[in-house]
Formats: structure tokens, sequence, C-alpha cells
């Protein structure tokens, strides 16, 4: 049985960040929209990602006037301790910039949180999204019309027409495939090392940790008030099985120089390789992709949330644009606004990325490169505090 699904302007493929963020923005200006993602509802609010915001991503949410998504995250001035660097074992602190005019600060925000809220203020707010929308495919982006077609958890067939697709799910999502192989590029850079990471039942504090050192790059970040995720240096080649959780814990402990407390229960681990990449152009037709489908950032930028909320609301922008003022120049430059952001993001993280591994292991760039880096390092700390003399 097939029936056809509700029109509407946006058909949005995804419900993570950079789906629901736009939703949400359309929302607000009383734009049609539609998300289909293809989980369960508690399988998105449940999924661990990265968890920090930078304050531009939390300035853009309070101008959209949701600025409550954010609830039940950790400000970065929140925390009376200070979030050092740990340097072979010695803590330095970062360089403070200038007060920021607007007093806005960033936040440690797990993905799951505002996902979680980000749900809960599109459906409160008569939004339509459906989960367990599976089976999902593209067609006639290019047209004036294209239809996004799907089944649901019964197996029944529908097809939402609509103006415009927004393809929001993910580096390895549909969407993206919907543009054909001779107009996509795919742009990438491998660092060559990768992150053992592991989730664990234990909170940090502070609320992140970050440590260069000889045996290689570590950090403890949190993920909430009862969880954490760590994070170590390691060769491409490891896999989760040389890693014991034991393993993990002493290692956290020679990186960091001092003990780690509280230990708690590990959850999950995995061997991520670290890179970056950039698919173009972000729009096809009628077809505009954002977050993951567009890009991946290193995780030491922590600039994933973020860049996928710049895009989201690049694309609300121009949806709106159009539909108020019948004026699609926002719609056209949306792939080169995007691109400029992204590729800007881009080189800053490469920059940190490079910067803060080459400092530590030198086995996999050499001495050299470590001690370049450690002079970039130290253009952004503080100098190291002299100790006081003897009386």
């Amino acid at each position: 049985m097939t029936d056809t699904g509700k029109d509407t302007t946006v058909a949005i493929v995804g419900g993570g960040v950079a789906g629901l963020a736009l939703a949400n923005f359309l929302l607000r200006k009383g734009i049609g929209c539609i998300v289909l993602e293809k989980h369960s509802r508690a399988y998105v609010e449940q999924r661990q990602r990265a968890g920090a915001l930078d304050a531009g991503g939390v300035r853009l949410l309070n101008e959209w006037g949701v600025g409550e998504v954010v609830e039940g995250g950790y400000s970065h001035g929140d925390s009376d301790a200070p979030m050092p660097l740990l340097m072979d074992g010695a803590k330095r602190q970062w360089r403070t910039g200038g007060d920021d005019e607007d007093d806005i600060d960033g936040t440690f925000c797990p993905q799951q949180v505002l996902v979680r809220n980000l749900i809960r203020i599109f459906l409160r707010d008569g939004g339509d999204l459906r989960f367990g929308a599976r089976n999902v495919t593209l067609h006639d982006v290019d047209s004036g019309q294209p239809v996004v077609r799907y089944q649901d958890a019964d197996g029944t067939a529908h097809a939402v027409a609509c103006d415009f697709v927004a393809g929001a799910d993910g580096y390895h999502g549909v969407s993206r495939t919907a543009v054909p192989e001779d107009v996509l590029t795919c742009s990438t850079h491998e660092f060559g090392y990768a992150w053992l990471s592991a989730m664990t039942e234990a909170p940090a504090d502070p609320l992140a940790v970050l440590a260069v050192h000889s045996r290689g790059f570590a950090a403890q970040i949190t993920r909430g008030p009862n969880a954490s995720r760590l994070y170590l240096q390691c060769p491409l080649t490891d896999t989760v099985d040389v890693w014991s959780d034991e393993r993990i814990w002493d290692e956290l402990e020679a990186r960091f120089g001092e003990p780690v407390e509280p230990k708690g229960p590990i959850t999950s681990k995995q061997v991520v390789p670290l890179r970056g990449v950039v698919f173009s152009p972000m729009s096809h037709g009628r077809l505009y992709l954002l977050g993951d489908a567009a890009h991946l950032i290193s995780p030491m930028s922590a600039q994933g949330m973020s860049l996928a909320l710049h895009d989201a609301d690049a694309l609300a922008r121009a949806v709106i644009r159009q539909a108020e003022e019948n004026d699609p120049a926002l719609l056209d430059s949306y792939s080169d606004t995007c691109l400029n952001h992204t590729w800007e993001r881009q080189a800053s993280a490469v920059w940190m990325t490079q910067t803060m591994h080459d400092s530590g292991d030198a086995r996999y760039e050499g001495e050299f490169r470590k001690q370049i880096a450690r002079k970039n390092l130290e253009t952004m700390l503080e100098p190291p505090t002299a100790p006081h003399p003897a009386a």
C-alpha cells in the first residue's frame, strides 16, 4: 500500500543536530518542513557524540529564540576549577582573550542533550518529525518539485513532495548519493594517527583536561554529570582488542602525569582515525547538504556541532528569503557561503590538531616538527608559573 505524504516546503532527511536545528529555525518563521529520521526516538536521544559548542553556536541559537536547547550543558565558565593543559605532567593554563562584548560563553553540551532538547521543542511547537523512516530515496532533486520516498516501521511506503530537500543524514547517509558523481568532489586530509575513544561512567573534573606527552596526546572531556569521554592518541593500526580497560586508565594516568580519579566502568570504545573531509558543491538542484553529510572535521577542533549549526542557519535564512521575498540569491550562494566557512574552520582544525599532536610523540612526525609545534603551542598558553624563591 502506498500513500502520499503531506506536501511541505522542506523535506529534511536526518534528525541530528543539523537537521533538527534547521527544522526549529524554519518552524519559528512559519516555513513548513518534515523531518525524516531512520532511527527511533530513543536511539537518537541516547546516541553519544561530541559535546562542545563554541560561543558563536550559542549566540546563533539565542538569535533564533531556541537558546533553551543547551539547557543541561555546562558553560565554559560554570566550573570553578581551571581547565588545564598538562605538558609532560606540568599544569599550564590557556591564555584568556579580552572580554567578549556580548558576554557569551561556549558550552560543553553532550550531543544527546542538545538533540533531545531540539526534538522536544520542535514537537512542542507542532513540528512534523517522523522516526523510523527507512529506505529513504531522493527523486527529481534537479526539478521544480523534488520527492522524498521512504517506508515507515510498518513497511508502508510514503512520498513527500516538497520545494527543497535538506540532506542532513550524516557522512554515511543517502542524501549525498543524489548528487551525480561527475558533479561532486571530495577533498580529504588524513593526519596519520587515530584516537582510542572510550566512554566511561566517571565524571570529568575539570570539565576538560588535555595532555601533551611524549607518549602521545590524551584528554578527558565531560559528557554529563556522571560520564566523560577519554581520548588517547594511537597508531592507525591499533584495534580496540589491544586496549583493555586497565590499559586505558594506566595510559591516561601516564600521559596526565598524575592519578585520575574517580575511575568508572568503560561502556564503549573505538579507534577513530583523525581526518578532515569536505564535499563540494554543497548543493545540487534543489538538494542542499549540511552537517556531516557535507564535511567532517578533526574532533580536536571541537567544531562539528558548530559547523552543523552554521549550515542550518545559512540554509534557513536562504529558504526564508525565497519564501518571503521570492529571492533565490541566498539559495544560489548557499554552497559557496558554507564552503568558505567550512574551509576556514578546517584550516584552524588542521593547525590545532597538528600542534597538539606533534608537540607530544615525536615518532609520528619527528623531533623537528615536535619542537616547532611546541613553540606554536606556547603562543596559546600563559607563561609557566615561576617557583617561589626559598625564604
